[in-house]
């Protein structure tokens, strides 16, 4: 099975949703912890227990790991082999984008069998090109894994930026069709496994009727954005959107119980 129809597969089951594994630290004090690798490593496997296996998609997000140095990879590759362990899919939120022998040294650190790092995707910034991001793309394929490639964010920024028109087409769709492209001619006729990321805030969404692989679509709760907005901006393809939310599940720690109910609750509305 490839990354596209393992993800739906686990949508079907659990519910399309992506909750994220955020531990900053005004949230480890919220919850009790210390600002250090030891509150990081009880927050991190709190919500494994609670996410994993329960949730079809769930994301920690890579910086809030590495603000700990190598006290905080090694909680977040125990983090990473738990949740591969689980029914859950998992992705890396690193937002990794280089050129050449680095875009692949960055592949084979998330995406290779075997690699401490190894998770089911991660998350790229296609901004030296969506071309440099070419070894990642085929790694992935061949290692039935995936990717998110960054489109139409959901901050105020991004939005300012990738809305605008380049030879009469957003920078957005642009990134959202070659993923399109590279899905057609290397997975023709399967669900692709070079998604995109595209914010439910996003006023003027790019069109993704053409890509043939997963969304990752934030900006749900805390950054404003509603279930409405996701049906609006999902369009045709909402079948294969994952909405992320963090903080709104987040808030309900420390209890495994609550974090896992608010996430159900989420899915079922």
């Amino acid at each position: 099975m490839g990354f596209g129809d393992k993800l739906l597969d686990a949508g079907e089951r659990f519910g399309r949703l992506c909750v994220g594994i955020d531990p900053h630290a005004a949230l480890l004090e919220q919850w009790g912890l210390g600002n250090d690798a030891a509150g990081l490593r009880e927050f991190s496997m709190i919500c494994v227990e609670a996410f994993a296996g329960h949730v079809a998609l769930v994301k920690p997000q890579v910086a809030f790991f590495e603000r700990f140095g190598s006290a905080g990879y090694a909680v977040l590759e125990e983090v990473l082999q738990a949740l591969r362990a689980s029914d859950s899919v998992v992705v890396a939120d690193a937002k990794r984008g280089d050129i050449g022998s680095t875009m692949e040294g960055y592949a084979n650190a998330w995406l290779a069998a075997g690699s401490p790092l190894e998770a089911d995707a991660v998350t790229l910034t296609p901004y030296l090109g969506v071309g440099s991001l070419t070894p990642a793309f085929d790694l992935a394929r061949t290692g039935g894994k995936g990717v998110f490639v960054m489109a139409a964010n959901s901050n105020p920024e991004a939005e300012q930026f990738q809305s605008q028109s380049v030879g009469g087409v957003s920078i957005a769709q642009q990134m959202v069709d070659a993923c399109g492209e590279f899905n057609r001619s290397h997975v023709p006729g399967e669900v692709g496994h070079v998604g995109v990321v595209v914010g439910a805030t996003v006023g003027h969404p790019p069109r993704l009727d053409g890509l043939n692989a997963a969304v990752l679509m934030p900006g749900v709760g805390a950054q404003g954005a509603t279930l409405d907005d996701v049906t609006r901006v999902a369009g045709s393809v909402a079948h294969l959107v994952f909405p992320n939310v963090s903080r709104s599940v987040l808030a309900a720690g420390p209890d495994v119980y609550e974090l896992r109910k608010r996430a159900i609750e989420l899915v079922k509305r």
